[in-house]
């Protein structure tokens, strides 16, 4: 009997491999077939080109139909586009011969002898696909999230006109890597914790918002405070979430200290004046301009069925992107930076937010319990436009360490701070839905100060939270993905 041929050889080998890798896949999450089918055809014509943006665009609108709290997107966000990049990395360094940046986990120069069709884009696709199933579809636990599965597929099906189910080299060659990659790294990092929010019950302490005109169901009882152990997941790149805890607070030492000092006092008077629903006869007249309120309903993205702060980020992301023409792997590379600065900016807020002694009460709660105005509210209001808060302490804002990390990545990224774009919203109350800024550093502080402008922050809340967010991109930005 003839000795096998050096091809017949390597056919047995991936023959082998693709076995093995089918395996791996169906234990982190893909639904992929291991019986091979015809070669992959060319995908259809795409009305959105990049694949990075595609993929974003498809986490955007799972975040509109999941909702919860942003911390545990802006995760999602970070397994997603990071694996993304290691993919899209791998890929250059198999068939373009080099990286030009370091690889997230790892790049894997896979074996190949000639580049298939679309291979790029069915690289980056299905190990976007396959993250995201692990992370919202039938196989998810420990969450509550509506199972997303066929939503999934049929986006997967409308950009490559098959099945996820469809068996494709690539999944055996490189994906199956991307995908185990990352999910044995995000394993066990913290993000699933049944504990419940124990509060102070001291005044300046948070507390649910539950006056009678103020009703949120989603936040009647202490209980409900949102992902209130974040704090403590492990990060993408700090070394953990209190590396850049800010200190405005804690220098008060207790609630008592914070409550008698005159800077709280004009914290609670600033906030008063500008971030009131309407005028009350405690509090006659509100000093927001026309354009302090567009742009607060511009920023706001609080309520489900938006896309979140993180999601409103990866937006900005997009559009200044697609306005510079950036290519898909510095597409992939800027998307993976964004969103490791908010992964980690998130986990940051919540450790400041919660880990603290101090978990500051939202302005509602001072102004009334304070006795400044029984009849006050903030601007804010959710669906059924009644005025509520975030379900978690203020200090220090959300919003503003996002649009914070955002700006620092994206002026570190582009090398200049003063670059002009316009960006859009996903709010529904927003009266202006495109503005214009001429640097990454306005638009972060006219999201941090909006919040202000909603009724729902202090002003340490917003400067405070601009520091941390800048601090974390600027850790992200030097230690991760660093040019070659």
């Amino acid at each position: 009997m003839p000795a096998p041929t050096r091809s017949n050889r390597v056919r047995a080998a991936l023959r082998r491999r693709a076995l093995a890798a089918s395996v791996v896949l169906a234990a982190t999450g893909s639904v992929l077939a291991a019986a091979p089918a015809p070669a992959q055809a060319a995908i259809p014509a795409q009305s959105i080109a990049d694949p990075v943006h595609y993929w974003n665009d498809v986490l955007q609108n799972v975040f509109r139909r999941v909702g919860g709290g942003p911390v545990p997107m802006a995760r999602a966000a970070a397994m997603m586009n990071a694996s993304i990049y290691d993919a899209e990395s791998s890929y250059q360094l198999k068939w373009k011969g080099r990286m030009t940046s370091e690889a997230y986990i790892h790049a894997e120069n896979y074996a190949g002898w000639i580049e298939g069709p679309d291979e790029e884009e069915r690289v980056i696709g299905r190990t976007a696909y396959n993250i995201l199933l692990g992370l919202y579809g039938n196989r998810q636990s420990g969450t509550a999230y509506p199972d997303q599965t066929a939503y999934l597929d049929a986006r997967f099906t409308e950009r490559f006109g098959t099945k996820p189910t469809d068996f494709d080299l690539v999944d055996v060659s490189v994906v199956a890597t991307m995908v185990k990659q990352m999910t044995d790294a995000r394993g066990n990092d913290g993000s699933v914790n049944p504990q419940v929010y124990s509060p102070d019950n001291k005044p300046g302490a948070w507390r649910a918002t539950s006056y009678s005109d103020m009703v949120d169901t989603k936040c009647d009882e202490d209980s409900e405070a949102v992902n209130p152990f974040w704090g403590q997941v492990k990060p993408f790149s700090l070394t953990s979430g209190s590396q850049f805890r800010p200190t405005t607070l804690t220098q008060y030492g207790t609630y008592e200290n914070l409550l008698a000092s005159d800077e709280y006092k004009r914290q609670v008077d600033a906030v008063r004046r500008t971030g009131a629903d309407q005028p009350t006869a405690a509090t006659p007249a509100v000093t927001r301009t026309p354009d302090q309120l567009a742009a607060a309903w511009f920023w706001a993205n609080d309520n489900d069925g938006t896309y979140k702060p993180p999601g409103q980020m990866l937006q900005a992301t997009r559009e200044v992107a697609k306005a510079r023409g950036l290519g898909v792997y510095a597409n992939a590379r800027l998307f993976a930076l964004v969103s490791l600065a908010l992964a980690d900016t998130g986990i940051a807020v919540r450790d400041a937010k919660f880990a603290t002694p101090i978990d500051l009460w939202r302005p509602v709660s001072a102004i009334r319990e304070g006795g400044l105005d029984p009849q006050w509210k903030p601007l804010l209001k959710n669906n059924d436009g009644v005025n509520v808060n975030p379900c978690f302490p203020a200090y220090v804002s959300g919003h503003a360490s996002f649009g914070a990390a955002w700006a620092g990545v994206m002026k570190r990224y582009f090398g200049s701070d003063n670059i002009s774009f316009d960006l859009t919203t996903d709010e529904p109350r927003a009266t202006i839905k495109t503005r214009h800024f001429n640097s990454f550093s306005a638009a972060a502080k006219e999201d941090a100060d909006s919040r202000i402008w909603l009724g729902v922050h202090y002003p340490w809340d917003a400067t405070d939270g601009l520091a941390l967010g800048d601090k974390v991109a600027n850790q992200v930005f030097t230690t991760k993905l660093r040019a070659l």
